[in-house]
């Protein structure tokens, strides 16, 4: 049975434009791989870390949003521990609450681009 699951990872600030852009869509075509589907995601781009990590105080933060069998987390887990340019990372299962909450989140920032535009 497919389930909704969110993952925020973060990415060291010492990658360039090209290299952040290359490790998220590692990341994104694993869980392809896995069969996947990937919903939303969003680049929330260089913030300012609550604390230190690896004598750094900030990180390139990405938001992936996706529905798959429960056994991808593990694979996509292992592979931010094995890549040395993830800080940080959280997966977690949305509950159907997340769920509409995120859709709505979606929506109304599809809505601000279309006005930018």
């Amino acid at each position: 049975m497919l389930k909704n699951y969110e993952t925020v990872f973060i990415l060291t600030p010492v990658l360039s434009d090209a290299q952040m852009k290359e490790a998220v869509e590692k990341f994104k075509n694993l869980l392809v791989e896995q069969g996947a589907e990937i919903v939303n995601e969003e680049n929330w781009g260089l913030k300012k870390l609550a604390y230190p990590i690896a004598k750094k105080s900030t990180g390139f933060y990405s938001l992936i949003q996706f529905k798959a069998e429960p056994t991808v987390v593990r694979p996509l887990e292992v592979a931010y521990r094995r890549d040395e340019r993830v800080l940080r990372f959280l997966t977690f299962a949305l509950d159907k609450y997340a769920v509409e909450y995120a859709e709505k989140r979606k929506s109304v920032k599809s809505a601000k681009k279309e006005k930018e535009a």
